[in-house]
């Protein structure tokens, strides 16, 4: 896992700790663009928010494996992910603690076929290429309706400021 050998950038603290039993978890997410000055959001519309391509990392994982296997799986692009972690976040939500690390990436493929899961069709999730001005307009308009979307609001809006 040579992307963890460097240091990484200091994270943003999201919810607050509390005295009790956390489930682990760390995970990657992606600001991918499509050399046309645009970076791909996923619009979860059940909850009416917008979130960054990027999921748990599995076991067998390096930081970039996971953030090309989870674009492959949210939006069907193949991507190359680059360079080092560029921001960081911790949460505290509920009885999860979670890290997520923000990398880079560029569009190889765009396949068209995502390979969502039933959660997430039933999320509504549907991506979409934008501007980062108009992606970080949106994150920020958006009212989610969840307590999940509005962690996953401040968390992605963090990385795309």
């Amino acid at each position: 896992m040579n992307e963890q050998a460097t240091e990484m950038p200091k994270p943003k603290l999201i919810g607050t700790k509390t005295d009790i039993s956390y489930t682990e978890r760390q995970a990657v997410r992606l600001l991918i663009s499509n050399g046309k000055n645009e970076i791909i959001i996923i619009h979860a519309q059940r909850d009416s928010y917008y979130k960054l391509p990027g999921g748990g990392i599995e076991v067998d994982e390096n930081h970039h494996l996971a953030g090309e296997r989870e674009a492959m799986e949210e939006t069907g692009c193949k991507v190359q992910v680059h360079g080092s972690c560029m921001a960081t976040t911790e949460e505290w939500r509920n009885d999860l603690h979670q890290i997520s690390y923000c990398y880079r990436a560029r569009l190889l493929e765009d396949t068209g076929a995502p390979e969502l899961t039933d959660d997430e069709v039933a999320d509504g999730l549907r991506h979409e290429w934008v501007s980062v001005e108009v992606a970080r307009g949106k994150m920020k308009e958006c009212r989610p309706t969840s307590e999940l979307g509005a962690f996953i609001k401040e968390r992605d809006l963090y990385f795309v400021e």
